[in-house]
């Protein structure tokens, strides 16, 4: 009977142990999947929103200058996953493009765009990309390293 009881008392916490390494490793993977669905989730808010920064120059400096996303990015789908609630976050920060820094001002036509994931608040994502405004229009042969990079031939 003793030699039963031993027999059952070992195999119940040997159940235990198994029991919690399972659930340390279901828990362990479920963050890991809410880590990568977040990643792709910010990926995703910065290709959305790339266009619509580039082509919004003259605005750089006020949403430099102001907290929060942009009112001019709001404008943008910020729901991925059709549910009607945004996904993600987009905001400008200047870069270090001069000796004393104002980060409320932009001096070299580049700044970074941030976007943040907040799909998954477990799991918290930001991704940063550096984008810069080259202006489009004419390109001149001789100009600013030239049409085929020529090196400014001149």
């Amino acid at each position: 009977m003793l030699v039963t009881m031993i027999v059952i008392a070992a195999l119940l916490s040997g159940a235990a142990v198994l029991t919690s390494l399972q659930m340390a490793s279901t828990r362990s993977m479920s963050l890991t999947k809410s880590k990568s669905s977040a990643l792709y989730c910010a990926e995703a808010g910065l290709a959305t929103a790339r266009a619509t920064v580039a082509a919004s120059y003259p605005l750089w400096n006020e949403a430099l200058a102001g907290e929060g996303e942009p009112s001019w990015l709001l404008a943008i789908d910020h729901d991925l996953d059709g549910d009607s609630v945004d996904d993600f976050e987009i905001r400008l920060r200047d870069n270090a493009d001069e000796a004393a820094d104002d980060p409320t001002r932009d001096n070299d036509l580049t700044v970074f765009i941030v976007s943040t994931c907040t799909n998954h608040p477990e799991t918290p994502v930001q991704v940063t990309e550096l984008v810069r405004y080259n202006g489009g229009g004419n390109c001149y042969r001789s100009q600013y390293g030239g049409c085929g990079g020529n090196a400014n031939e001149n």
